[in-house]
């Protein structure tokens, strides 16, 4: 498996405020008015127009949507600012959206039903009709796509492209083929804010979510011998994880612990071999499972059950493993609270009293049912 070179450039606090870390062997940068987010970037060209580009790799010009169209870009490339109708695939969109405060004028069509979302926006909007469920991802029903008169769709699946294209309807990918590191996927919101002429939101949204590392880089500073990690899971056929390079990974070193897949790089939830995982959790102090309670994952013998590969982990014999909320993954615009957790869950010792709102602590077994004295 390819190993990852990390360069994760972590400036001492009495230098510098911002924390810069390497995506993909290029560093997130700003420069002027030119902003690099692991592979997206944003160009300010003029006040009258600024030209981005998506996962892709493609690029999008933005443009007030009074101005006169470039006759030098695809019609359908062009997109008319600040949008006001948006469709989104991913929970991280739909959170960043709510991040930079346009969720509720903006979201019209969605890819998750309504008895999945946890955000209160989404489910009101769904309710009134606002926002229309428009099939899962992988069946996206287009007719009604297209009645629901998106000036945008964003989107992890580039597969949708061509069919947008006909529609004439403007999209940018939201998704690389590498895992955001951690200053991408703190930064992201910057990509999007152009969209929607709210800089100002999303420099505000990445001071908040940086103080939170600086904080937790000084309470972990001092802390005992580092746990070592692990986070993904196996499944019936595969193996995933997030690798090295992911923001998960990084946050793990920052907080001064070990990561198991330091030495795995590539997309979140990379496929693994069984051997390799099995090899890490040997070793492992804390195992971050992605299946949430709701799926039945109510303690360590209950994940062991689904798997019993899963059994002879160290984290499932005397280790801890946290399951994420089902909220977890629809939290995106509260990064700053979820980075804190994982570090409290981490290092304990640092946040005496933390009462946690994303993850829950498995217990060894199941409650038993008390029976009933009558």
């Amino acid at each position: 498996m390819q190993s990852v070179n990390r360069s994760c450039l972590m400036v001492p606090l009495f230098l510098a405020v911002l924390i810069i870390c390497a995506c993909s062997n290029t560093e997130d940068k700003k420069k002027g008015d030119f902003l690099q987010i692991g592979e997206f970037t944003v160009n300010r060209i003029s006040d009258r127009r600024t030209d981005v580009r998506d996962g892709a790799g493609r690029t999008l010009v933005l443009i007030p949507r009074d101005a006169a169209a470039p006759a030098d870009v695809v019609p359908v490339h062009i997109v008319r600012t600040p949008v006001k109708r948006v469709v989104a695939y991913g929970y991280f969109d739909v959170a960043i959206m709510r991040a930079l405060g346009v969720l509720d004028d903006t979201l019209v069509g969605v890819t998750t039903p309504a008895k999945r979302w946890y955000t209160d926006d989404v489910k009101k909007g769904m309710a009134t009709g606002k926002i229309a469920y428009l099939g899962d991802a992988s069946s996206i029903d287009f007719e009604r796509l297209k009645k629901q008169q998106p000036e945008l769709v964003l989107t992890w699946d580039p597969a949708v492209i061509p069919m947008l294209d006909e529609l004439g309807i403007p999209c940018a990918i939201t998704s690389t083929p590498m895992a955001m590191c951690l200053n991408a996927r703190m930064r992201f919101v910057q990509f999007l804010a152009p969209f929607f002429n709210r800089e100002k939101q999303a420099d505000a949204f990445f001071d908040r979510v940086n103080q939170a590392l600086l904080d937790i880089r000084e309470r972990t500073a001092d802390c005992g011998p580092p746990p070592k990690v692990m986070w993904g899971d196996i499944y019936e056929k595969r193996v995933l994880v997030e690798p090295g390079n992911a923001w998960v990974g990084e946050l793990v070193g920052l907080a001064e612990s070990d990561y198991l897949f330091d030495d795995v790089y590539g997309t979140s939830c990379i496929e693994i071999t069984v051997e390799r995982f099995l090899y890490s959790g040997e070793d492992a102090d804390i195992f971050f499972t992605y299946r949430t309670r709701d799926a039945g994952v109510t303690s360590k013998a209950a994940l062991a059950r689904m798997n019993p590969l899963l059994a002879d982990i160290r984290p499932i014999k005397t280790g801890k493993v946290y399951a994420p909320q089902p909220w977890y993954i629809q939290s995106g615009d509260h990064l700053d609270e979820i980075l804190t957790e994982i570090a409290a869950i981490l290092h304990p010792e640092a946040y005496p009293n933390y009462q946690r709102r994303y993850f829950v602590e498995l217990p060894d077994t199941d409650p038993v049912d008390k029976e009933d004295p009558s």
